[in-house]
């Protein structure tokens, strides 16, 4: 089959690629019918993480939706032609945590995440293998789109998983820091959660601009800590959402936040040195939470508000390319080309 791999920093190729088979009696096989590219994805283009460690040529992607096409004997509620949603991250379907969907926190160590290295190839191909099938894919419900169910995977799920994080409670002064797709989806989750006000921080203006659209103050970083000082009188913002991982965008968010505030950051930072501000965090007695999703465990919360056009997360996505167009889909989505938000793949 085709797939899109790694072979090195800055260097995505579509190759072909050994066909997915069958491993254990409660694997599935998923045709794939869209694919989708997560920021974090940057992360092994740029050549970080597992993708420097575990070498070369395995095939890359954790957002996929697709239609079952063969099952292990020991799959139960699963059959061929089911459409699925494959989310980012699998767990061993056992356990109490995975029982309740969150499959990043797998009490057998199981967990894994889709395309960081051979041992589970990713689903930016024609098809993928999904072990504990069961539990690990979710049916795409009635109602819910190809497109929305693609968003579900990971990115609005990651959306809700930050702002949850950030106890968001109503009539709170919010501000998100970064505005890509996920930080724009936070924008119509934290109105549902309750913010009654919030700031919207990104250097691009586009992005500036759509968050305006969706009803935030918008402000580039460079005036944003004086605008909100002056907004809020001095006080700050009772929640930052951090959806960057720079060492200076997670400085901000400390800084941003009022005494006994929350800071969620769901950013991936590399900077094993980053000079955490300790002292501030102390004097303020700031909450500060840092982790990544499991997309299952906020499906029971997200699909009825998609259901009811509540949250729209298909409207983030700005760029359809096939499968063999995947070494310019990466290029694009690197440079921040305009007008690129959320690129969806089609094998």
């Amino acid at each position: 089959m085709k797939a899109l791999c790694y072979h090195g920093p800055y260097d995505v190729r579509y190759d072909s690629v050994d066909d997915p088979t069958l491993r254990d009696r409660q694997d599935v096989l998923v045709k794939v019918s869209a694919c989708s590219i997560c920021g974090s994805d940057l992360h092994i283009y740029h050549g970080a993480g597992a993708a420097f460690t575990e070498g070369v040529g395995f095939c890359i992607g954790h957002e996929a939706v697709g239609e079952v096409v063969e099952t292990g004997s020991g799959v139960n509620t699963l059959r061929p032609g089911d459409r699925v949603m494959i989310p980012g991250a699998v767990g061993c379907g056992s356990c109490s945590n995975c029982l309740r969907g969150n499959v990043r926190n797998c009490q057998k160590g199981q967990q894994q995440v889709f395309g960081l290295g051979p041992a589970l190839p990713g689903s930016q191909a024609e098809a993928v293998r999904v072990p504990f099938g069961d539990f690990n894919l979710g049916l795409i419900p009635d109602g819910v789109s190809t497109d929305q169910a693609l968003m579900l995977t990971d990115a609005q799920a990651t959306a809700w998983f930050g702002c949850r994080n950030a106890e968001i409670a109503a009539g709170d002064v919010f501000v998100i820091i970064g505005l890509g797709p996920i930080g724009l989806m936070a924008i119509d989750t934290a109105k549902i959660m309750g913010a009654g006000r919030i700031f919207a921080i990104d250097p691009i203006k586009e992005r500036r601009d759509i968050a305006a659209r969706l009803g935030a103050d918008p402000m580039p970083p460079e005036e944003a800590i004086e605008h909100v000082r002056s907004e809020t009188k001095g006080r700050m913002a009772d929640k930052v959402l951090e959806a960057v991982g720079a060492d200076a965008t997670l400085s901000m968010a400390l800084e941003m936040v009022r005494r006994e505030g929350v800071v969620s950051v769901i950013g991936v930072n590399k900077n094993p040195a980053f000079p955490f501000p300790m002292g501030m965090a102390l004097s303020k007695g700031v909450t500060f939470r840092i982790g990544t999703t499991s997309p299952p465990e906020t499906w029971r919360e997200l699909v009825p508000l998609v259901q009811q056009g509540r949250l729209r997360p298909e409207q983030f996505i700005t760029t359809r390319l096939a499968l063999s167009e995947g070494a310019e889909a990466y290029r694009q989505l690197d440079a921040r080309s305009p007008g690129v938000l959320k690129t969806v793949i089609t094998p």
